[in-house]
């Protein structure tokens, strides 16, 4: 036994951390599935996909058109003048190049577009997630999926399905414009993009696997650095510098891993367009020029090399947009699997009843409440207690007891599985989560400070919060020190975290923060674990003011804490064995007393007053 009124906070919430889900070989969208997935992801872009593509027409037809008229010129060298269709030549090549920059700029806006609401929602999303869920998953890696997955969806938006449609339509008009020239050179121009079409078919499933690689070894560096900085002085203190820079750099290895096999298949891709173009322009200069002067005229084979070229860039187009389509896809299904993780609900399960019932003497009542954040473990066992609306109650026990498994439940992070929680005497179901909230303040033993200024820390709760009244908390949480220390005082950015502060200084932020919403009902897990004598006296004082205006129950750690409570409740393995003052507990409960006698010696041994104790 430690010999504190409690050890602990009892077992974590949720369930023990597994891996990300990795996609199922059965469950890969296949082409199709990827581009009305993209489709989808641009509903509320129509507009401007569709300006853009406009656009591109234009500028491809504009460019379709210049092949005819460099035919016309060459033919019409040394017999007509040649100045009017030479500038109009110029003319559309300057068109082309204007409309193609607008019509990228509509796509790139777009594509920003796209990754802003999904950003949007994913955010939104990952915030409201049922609590057990942050526990099945590393928040680095689902971070990971906010920035890094969503990044690479965007080519896949922005250009991949743009050109996938304008590269098939002018690549038709090629087409029919080459087959009007000369259907034989067409022919063997087909058979060479065929093959190649064969080979970069044959790699886009190993490019979305590589891709879903890529984008996990990613999350997982993430995670992993997340967990080391989250943990640096543990990490320093015990010389595990090496050893977490090996666990990160293991997940670097698998994403380079991941990334050459991308671009091993990348770039036999991008060869094998290559080797179809340079192979059809060879065939159409061997074929096309041994028939010049018989049947066909340099025009002709200029032309036609021409719309070659023409066709060239668009297929090369489709091609890569079909890879973009495949490696968007492969990020997409990680954003999906995020997307589709269970929510918190809004916590109403049923309809108020009819009727004002006058309001009771208990702010908070639990009747009979069993729970267990696994199934066939339970951790609360029918336990049964009440705070009224004034007053201080505190809750005592072992670690393991169920202490802050109460305050879990109280704050509707998880719901009972028997029983009910009533709120000024309205049952839990009757209420949605946010009514519930409204009604508590929580200072837990994790006090969480976060980047920005103390006084960004303090009015987190109440952002429109006046001076007097954040002067009030901080006098009430015995802050006047820390504000008159700190350069710059309520304007002074904290580090991460509160790095700048002491572990004490940070529970009487989190305190102050609490006071500031003027809860009915207000939750302290371990307020004095951070505090030095003088501080926890000043607390106390603090504890029997605030009980005299609001609910107040604590988790008790110290002996001084347990001493003010106006009642007390002892819980051993998930059930209240006793209840009453501390006196009336000294002389009815064995458990109790065996925990006060614990904590009496451990002060005293802290004082060097026990043989053997530490000085």
């Amino acid at each position: 036994m430690s010999g504190q009124l409690t050890a602990g906070a009892g077992p974590r919430p949720g369930e023990p951390e597994t891996p990300a889900r990795e996609p199922s070989p059965d469950g890969r969208r296949r082409p199709a599935g990827a581009l009305v997935t993209a489709v989808r992801l641009t509903a509320g872009h129509r507009p401007a996909i569709a300006a853009a593509c406009m656009l591109t027409l234009a500028g491809s037809a504009m460019g379709l058109a210049q092949p005819l008229l460099a035919r016309h010129v060459i033919d019409a060298a040394g017999h007509t003048g040649v100045t009017g269709p030479l500038l109009l030549l110029a003319g559309l090549f300057v068109a082309e190049a204007v409309t193609g920059a607008v019509g990228r700029f509509l796509l790139e806006r777009m594509g920003e577009g796209v990754i802003r609401s999904l950003r949007h929602g994913l955010v939104a999303h990952l915030l409201r997630l049922d609590m057990r869920e942050y526990g099945r998953h590393r928040s680095g890696d689902l971070i990971s999926r906010v920035t890094a997955d969503t990044g690479v969806i965007r080519e896949a938006t922005a250009q991949a399905l743009v050109d996938l449609v304008t590269g098939l339509l002018v690549s038709a008009g090629a087409l029919a414009l080459m087959a009007w020239i000369d259907p034989v050179l067409l022919l063997l121009v087909a058979a060479t993009v065929a093959a190649a079409a064969v080979i970069v078919t044959s790699l886009l499933s190993r490019l979305r696997a590589a891709s879903e690689r890529i984008q996990g070894a990613v999350g997982g560096i993430a995670a992993d650095l997340e967990r080391a900085l989250g943990a640096l002085p543990m990490v320093r203190v015990h010389c595990a510098e090496d050893r977490e820079a090996a666990r990160i750099g293991a997940r670097v290895d698998g994403a380079y891993r991941a990334g050459v096999q991308t671009a091993k298949l990348a770039s036999f891709m991008n060869s094998a367009v290559e080797l179809a173009v340079q192979g059809s322009f060879l065939v159409v200069l061997v074929v096309g020029g041994m028939r010049v002067g018989s049947a066909d005229s340099l025009g002709e084979l200029v032309a036609f090399l021409l719309y070659a070229s023409y066709l060239f860039v668009p297929l090369s187009s489709v091609f890569r947009a079909v890879g973009l389509l495949q490696r968007g896809m492969g990020a997409y299904q990680r954003i999906d699997e995020a997307l589709a993780l269970p929510r918190e609900s809004a916590g109403r399960i049923r309809p108020p009843a009819p009727g004002a019932a006058p309001r009771p003497a208990e702010a908070l009542t639990l009747r009979n409440v069993h729970f267990g954040y696994r199934p066939g473990r339970p951790v609360l066992r029918g336990v049964s207690l009440s705070v009224p609306h004034r007053g201080q109650i505190a809750l005592v026990g072992r670690s393991g007891a169920g202490k802050t498994t109460i305050f879990s439940l109280v704050a509707r992070f998880y719901e009972p599985h028997e029983g009910v929680l009533l709120f000024d005497g309205r049952p839990a179901p009757e209420l949605t989560r946010r009514e519930c909230r409204e009604r508590i303040a929580l200072v837990d033993q994790n006090t969480h400070v976060v980047h920005g200024t103390l006084w960004d820390n303090i009015t987190y709760a109440v952002p429109g919060a006046d001076a007097s009244e954040v002067d009030r908390v901080v006098r009430l949480a015995n802050l006047t020190d820390v504000v008159e220390r700190l350069p710059g005082g309520l304007a002074c950015t904290l580090g991460e975290r509160g790095s700048t502060l002491s572990g004490g200084e940070r529970q009487r932020v989190a305190l102050a923060r609490a006071l500031l919403t003027r809860p009915s009902l207000l939750l302290l897990d371990e307020p004095t674990s951070h505090l030095d004598a003088i501080n926890e006296a000043a607390l106390s004082q603090v504890m029997r003011d605030i009980s005299r205006e609001c609910a107040l129950l604590v988790i008790a750690h110290r002996l001084s804490t347990v001493q003010n409570a106006d009642s007390i409740y002892v819980l051993d393995a998930g059930r209240v064995t006793a209840s009453g003052t501390h006196d009336e507990l000294l002389l009815s409960s064995t458990a109790y007393r065996e925990l006060a006698t614990a904590q009496t010696l451990r002060e005293a041994g802290e004082q060097g007053g026990m043989p053997g104790s530490r000085q």
